[in-house]
């Protein structure tokens, strides 16, 4: 029995990169794994990763800037099994024209709709049950980027990922008291798929020295794991090889 034996949790952005590590390891703790995202092939790939490795999961395709969809989702996990005890708000985009010259109005919008709002989509229908049971564990991806802006990341990423953080601290403030607690996890580069966004890839060679995904599934789980009276409020993290340190990060050739 793992220390989340008889725990629910939800993970969205669950097709890949930290959002399927993360639903692994916390399947490895013993949740029973609601997985979420908007390909629904890769998610049932996911889950049926979990079932051969002896965890239990399922699969609820969702688009999170969809407030109806994403309450609907949460309505029917809680018809079938009663609770949701984590929440892992992972979905999240950026777009290759990213710069403040080059945004668009529908773009900036869109990565607001899925980095912030689809992450509140989320927060507001899982809230009620976890205030009625007077527990709940919420994780809230944000970025190295909520804290440290840069061109590299672009203004619409990094104000919805800032957004995130404020976010993160009003919950603990409001429903601390309601034993829920809220956690903004805050990883520098990490090698997923979403690098391939970017105006110029990074190399081979940089992506070998990111953070990998298994590393924010362990601290998933971690946090996941943490006794109820505690509250990781932040954890900002970053590979050793940090380029926001080094100065030798490009956002559309220009070096920061």
């Amino acid at each position: 029995m793992g220390t989340l034996s008889n725990k629910v949790a939800w993970v969205t952005g669950a097709g890949g990169g930290i959002g399927e590590a993360s639903a692994k390891a916390l399947a490895d703790s013993g949740a029973h794994v609601v997985l979420s995202g908007r390909r629904l092939e890769e998610i049932a790939r996911v889950a049926a990763e979990i079932a051969e490795a002896g965890g239990s999961a399922e699969t609820a395709q969702l688009d999170v800037a969809d407030a109806a969809a994403t309450q609907a989702v949460c309505d029917d996990v809680m018809a079938r099994h009663g609770r949701i005890d984590i929440l892992f708000a992972n979905a999240g985009i950026n777009i290759p024209n990213r710069a403040v010259g080059a945004v668009t109005p529908q773009d900036f919008a869109r990565v607001v709709d899925i980095n912030l709002n689809g992450v509140m989509n989320g927060v507001l229908a899982v809230l009620p049950q976890m205030r009625a049971r007077g527990d709940g564990t919420l994780i809230l991806t944000s970025s190295w980027a909520g804290r440290h802006p840069s061109r590299l990341t672009g203004p619409a990423y990094s104000a919805s990922k800032h957004a995130v953080v404020a976010l993160s601290h009003s919950i603990n403030q409001e429903e601390g008291a309601n034993g829920i607690r809220c956690t903004a996890l805050m990883p520098g580069e990490v090698a997923t798929p979403i690098l391939q966004h970017r105006p110029k890839p990074p190399s081979p060679e940089d992506i070998a020295k990111m953070l990998k995904a298994e590393d924010l599934g362990s601290i998933v789980r971690y946090i996941a794991e943490a006794p109820p009276h505690v509250c990781l409020n932040e954890i900002l993290i970053s590979p050793t090889w940090n380029r926001s340190f080094t100065g030798v990060a490009e956002a559309g050739g220009a070096k920061l």
